[in-house]
């Protein structure tokens, strides 16, 4: 893990403020809170001058006069079940202001994520996201739930102790005032620190979840290759970080928290009794004055316990929301269209003009690619593991972005058209269909509206894949486990097959699309695809070269470059690295096998 460096002051007001900004839609209701923070404040702050008055007028002089004490009396009850009420009140509404906001914040985020490049998620583990969406933005609404109604309510509740004092007695007030720069500085000292902490207890929590996350997702591969006591001593190890990050906080809040503040309290308390002290040697000292001056010394120092108890919330919001922004501000999104004016695809002409890419900047792994497909053509694209075939498949779905030669559709470049478009005209089967949670008539629609049931069983039907739907106990409305874990690959494949035909696109792209289908499947699709392809551009990747013997041009890529082009016969004919795969597939070895490898 990188070394991780404070948070300025300047920078954690500016995520303060930014996090603000998401309360301006419910401003009226927080000036409403606040009134109602303002009214139980008095409420607390007005109770000991009316216990001073009865020590003072009607106790200490013996003066007992039932009327205007039981007066006194029920006023501070009415204070005490008026600031219970107003408080519910209060509470409520600031608990209600903060889940709307987090809960606006986390469909931001989820927004983001969606819109975001996939090299983004090259370099970014999922659980790693999952933390900023889930456990950050949870710390922020601790923030908004506790610590800004506290550090508020604790702010009045201040500014009226002082007052409170003043009226009392102005010079034991002026001398209580220097304890204040001694609790700024505390707290100045504590926000310094425990940011570094607390940032790498949040960045130790991002990679337990980042651990378990790949471990759940690649359980079956632990289990085969016995692989459990490697994760779960890797587990172990951040686990171990992650409690010595949480020891060092908890080391920082119980020396900087509670305990400094005490001191500084026992200091206040002798400062005021030697003042009473003293003064009692020359003149008469008034209990109810020493009485009020104790309890607000002591309610002074509870709002301000309550602020430094809070301080550790509000650091962990901090760095929380710091790492909720930085998935806001990646600039790593989905390439998109770079002109005003978008394009229609009308035919689905495709054409690669010198195209080169990498995906780390370094690295080319397209070299001048250059080729055309007409409307309506089949092209194969085969080579060995690495040669860019899903490379070139990725830059014309648009999932990454190229800066070097250009790719048309219909004759204008692939950026001037939108993502919309291009997705709504382009069906992709990928060779490991990606199922969700739902109903099988869910994953083929994906909750298109538009598509109609009818449409739903046809595109089943035409990929051979209504002979076993038929089967299921609901048939198309049979409940899909989490990815599918119930069906066989090779279900998997046709369902995703028909997710793609029902949308009857221009342009098709198949990345070994019948890869996991047994040999009769495969060839009842073969006749659908040959049925399919008329009056559509298709691209093919293929590892079988028996499924596209009938492709109108073959490209054999080799280490990012295409190396042969042609038909099937041309390609044999040439006796080059396709003929060499040719024969290896189908059985025959020879000397140059070493060649091909």
């Amino acid at each position: 893990m990188d070394e991780l460096k404070s948070i300025t002051g300047k920078e954690q007001r500016a995520i303060l403020f930014r996090l603000l900004s998401y309360a301006k839609p419910y401003k009226k209701r927080l000036i409403g809170a606040f009134f109602l923070l303002f009214l139980a404040t008095v409420a607390d702050i007005t109770g000991p001058i009316l216990v001073k008055i009865f020590i003072d007028d009607y106790l200490t002089p013996m003066n007992m006069q039932y009327k205007p004490i039981a007066i006194l009396a029920i006023g501070y009850l009415i204070l005490l079940f008026a600031k219970m009420f107003i408080t519910y009140f209060q509470e409520f509404s600031f608990q209600l202001v903060a889940l709307k906001i987090i809960q606006q914040l986390r469909v931001d985020i989820f927004s983001k994520v969606q819109s975001l490049g996939l090299r983004y998620f090259d370099k970014t583990p999922a659980g790693a996201i999952v933390s900023r969406i889930t456990n950050d933005t949870e710390a922020i609404k601790d923030m908004f739930v506790t610590v800004i109604a506290a550090f508020i309510s604790s702010g009045f509740f201040v500014i009226g102790t002082i007052i409170a004092m003043f009226i009392l007695n102005v010079r034991l007030a002026v001398f209580c005032l220097f304890i204040l720069p001694i609790l700024y500085l505390l707290m100045r000292f504590y926000r310094k620190f425990s940011s570094v902490f607390y940032q790498e207890l949040r960045e130790r929590l991002s990679q337990l979840n980042a651990n378990l996350n790949e471990s759940l997702q690649g359980m079956s591969i632990i289990q085969v290759f016995r692989q459990q006591k490697r994760l779960k001593d890797e587990f172990e190890e951040i686990n171990q970080k992650h409690y010595e990050a949480g020891m060092r906080n908890i080391k920082i809040d119980g020396l900087l928290l509670r305990p400094a503040i005490d001191l500084v309290y026992i200091f206040a308390i002798v400062l005021v009794l030697s003042y009473f002290g003293i003064n009692s040697m020359n003149s008469v000292v008034e209990i109810g004055v020493l009485y009020a001056f104790v309890n607000y010394i002591d309610r002074f120092f509870e709002p301000v316990n309550q602020v430094m108890q809070r301080l550790s919330l509000y650091q962990q919001a901090i760095v929380a929301g710091s790492r909720v922004f930085a998935v806001l501000d990646e600039k790593e999104l989905a390439p998109g269209a770079e002109s005003i004016q978008t394009y229609k695809i009308e035919r689905g002409v495709v054409e690669f003009k010198n195209v080169s890419f990498s995906y780390d900047g370094k690295r080319d792994v397209l070299k001048n690619i250059s080729f055309k497909v007409n409307e309506g053509e089949t092209v194969a694209l085969v080579g060995h593991t690495g040669s860019g075939k899903s490379s070139i498949i990725n830059l014309i779905m648009r999932f990454y972005e190229f800066n070097r030669g250009d790719i048309l559709i219909d004759g204008k470049s692939i950026k001037s058209y939108s993502n919309e478009e291009l997705r709504g005209k382009m069906g992709l089967v990928l060779q490991d269909a990606f199922l969700f949670y739902g109903s099988v008539r869910d994953n083929i629609s994906l909750h298109d509206q538009t598509i109609t049931d009818n449409e739903i069983e046809e595109a089943a039907n035409f990929v051979q894949a209504q002979s076993f739907i038929e089967k299921l106990p609901d048939k198309y409305n049979h409940l899909v486990v989490e990815r599918g874990a119930t069906f066989s690959s090779g279900q998997r494949q046709l369902i995703g097959f028909a997710r793609t035909i029902v949308r009857d696109p221009k342009i098709l792209i198949l990345d070994e699309a019948t890869a996991n289908i047994d040999t009769e499947t495969e060839e009842a699709i073969q006749k659908s695809l040959a049925k399919m392809r008329k009056g559509r551009t298709t691209i093919a990747i293929a590892h079988r070269l028996s499924t596209i013997q009938d492709a109108n041009l073959i490209l054999v890529l080799h280490q990012g470059q295409i190396v042969e082009q042609g038909t099937h016969q041309e390609l044999l004919a040439k006796q080059g690295l396709y003929y060499k795969m040719y024969l290896l597939q189908n059985g025959i070895r020879s000397s140059f096998n070493k060649d091909v490898s």
